[in-house]
């Protein structure tokens, strides 16, 4: 027999882990699945240094670990499987992981979005080490240093501009040779004078893999083929994310931009089910936000599953999800 828990959370970055600790607190015995990425995107961070609460940078891994331990003295059911699929469509809620199946009264989701990169292998080994996807994360440790931002669209302008105000130059690289970014923000980059374009152009390689910091990037002309080098000692990458919604599709709605859809707050399109983090947050996407949407979120799914309790009185559970499925409608 399956045990139907109060709220299950699926993500652990700080979206989730912030909702495990506030549902914990609230005595609602939540699980949380850690996911493929366990911590999030904060563990491919270095330092963090605008996280309140820390006067010094504190390392991104350790930061997430603090948040997991709490969570966990708090009662947190932490489980290290990647959610294999969800049924939001019966009450309780089905949650299969590992072959597993889970049920709860209400769910929180926070399985965040992933910065679309080149692909590159020294992209990655250099992650954190002067490649960066987020300008508003990292631009401070670039003062006064010369940085590439790659894309030509509306991220790739706005990483471009706010990167200026502390590099000493930034060079953007683009695959065309004109832009796809809004109007405004086109003006707004080109108008820039600490900002240049090379165009046409991608990266093939971050240099230096060995030295364990950037050092330039291998360009290649795709009209003639031509291959340089651009010194640099930041590669930022404005492409664009992609929000961990594929579970979701069909079963929750979602913005254009493939973001689900919140209403007041953090409650989805679907009663019982809140969405918090980067997986709703296409504006933000910082981990003070997401912490404060995942504190949202687990008062949400508090005041829902109360309502429900009310709503229920001493119905049988089956009962009670038919009244809570007709009030939805």
């Amino acid at each position: 027999m399956v045990d139907t828990r109060q709220v299950i959370i699926v993500g652990s970055g700080s979206a989730g882990l912030t909702a495990a600790i506030y549902a914990a607190r609230a005595n609602l015995a939540p699980i949380l699945f850690e996911g493929a990425q366990p911590g999030g995107q904060l563990t491919i961070t270095t330092e963090v240094e605008n996280y309140p609460g820390f006067r010094d940078a504190v390392m991104g891994p350790d930061l997430m670990k603090r948040m997991h331990a709490q969570a966990a003295r708090f009662g947190t059911q932490i489980i290290p499987a990647v959610v294999e699929s969800v049924n939001l469509r019966t009450k309780p809620f089905e949650v299969v992981a590992d072959a597993v199946r889970y049920t709860s009264h209400a769910l929180i989701i926070a399985t965040g979005a992933e910065a679309k990169l080149l692909g590159l292998k020294t992209e990655e080994k250099l992650m954190g080490h002067g490649v960066s996807a987020c300008a508003t994360c990292d631009a401070y440790f670039f003062k006064n240093k010369r940085v590439v931002v790659v894309g030509g669209g509306d991220t790739a302008m706005e990483e471009a501009n706010f990167l200026s105000k502390f590099a000493s130059h930034v060079t953007v690289v683009h695959r065309r040779d004109e832009l796809r970014a809004s109007k405004i923000m086109q003006e707004r980059a080109m108008q820039n004078p600490k900002i240049s374009f090379v165009w046409d152009s991608a990266v093939e390689e971050v240099l230096d893999v060995d030295l364990g910091k950037v050092t330039g990037v291998k360009l290649k002309n795709l009209k003639n083929g031509r291959k340089t080098v651009l010194e640099t000692e930041g590669l930022f990458i404005g492409i664009g994310h992609q929000p961990n919604t594929k579970l979701f599709h069909a079963q929750l709605e979602l913005a254009p931009n493939g973001y689900i859809r919140t209403f007041g707050g953090t409650r989805t399109s679907v009663p019982g089910v809140f969405a918090a983090g980067d997986v709703q947050d296409s504006i933000y996407r910082q981990a003070v936000t997401a912490a404060g949407s995942g504190c949202m979120a687990a008062l949400d799914a508090e005041r829902y599953l109360e309502e429900l309790k009310h709503a229920s009185h001493t119905l049988p559970p089956a009962v009670a999800a038919e009244g809570e499925k007709a009030r939805a409608k």
